[in-house]
């Protein structure tokens, strides 16, 4: 299974007419924040592939953030879900074989939406455990993926509260042990700059930009 992940920015190798010859064999489309909706939807148009996505710590749809040929619809910016998108926001749900548990936001920085402190973010978490215990149960694994917009804190994140990660989910990675955590946030503008990290037994990777993630499910 070929897993298309996009984050934070357009890129120009996936918002192109050769979109659909370029990524024809990607079975699963992942976005990790701060993407316009017309983007995704865009992506989903061309693929013809499920979408889920998390919300980001900015609003890109009210940012004038576009590429330059970009061309407004008539009735406004539209949210993802109007493109064919699935949110995520403190969900789980089960795609191509694969549970993939969402969540959205930033550490807090200065009360804007979607932004959370670690007490907020770890309730939150603490929420979902009674549905990862279940999956566990029925079907042996509690999470294969999970998708989020912020990283793990000490793994890719910043030391400034913006881009700073969370300690929760270090917490969920030691507890439940997913086979990937996808993030985004992180600007990578350095080839030096780490992209994907071992933690655990969790393949951590940084979803700027776009990667592509192959699994072992068909």
């Amino acid at each position: 299974m070929r897993i298309l992940c996009v984050s934070d920015q357009i890129d120009p190798l996936v918002y192109s007419p050769r979109m659909r010859e370029r990524f024809r064999d990607v079975d699963l489309v992942l976005a990790a924040g701060d993407l316009p909706g017309e983007y995704l939807g865009f992506i989903t148009s061309m693929l013809n592939r499920p979408l889920l996505y998390v919300s980001g710590n900015h609003d890109l749809l009210r940012s004038g953030s576009r590429p330059p040929f970009w061309i407004e619809p008539a009735e406004g910016p539209a949210r993802a879900e109007d493109h064919g998108a699935t949110g995520l926001d403190f969900k789980l749900a089960r795609e191509g074989g694969l549970i993939v548990l969402g969540l959205p936001g930033s550490m807090v920085y200065n009360r804007g939406p979607n932004q959370f402190t670690e007490l907020s973010m770890a309730l939150r978490i603490a929420a979902l455990v009674p549905r990862l215990l279940w999956n566990r149960l029925l079907r042996g694994r509690a999470v294969d993926l999970v998708l989020t917009h912020a990283p793990p804190r000490g793994v890719h994140d910043r030391d400034d509260p913006c881009h700073r990660g969370f300690r929760s989910f270090l917490w969920l990675m030691r507890a439940f042990k997913p086979r990937w955590l996808v993030h985004g946030h992180v600007h990578l503008y350095d080839l030096s700059d780490v992209r994907v990290s071992e933690v655990g037994g969790t393949t951590v990777v940084n979803a700027f930009g776009h990667w592509i993630l192959e699994t072992e499910e068909n």
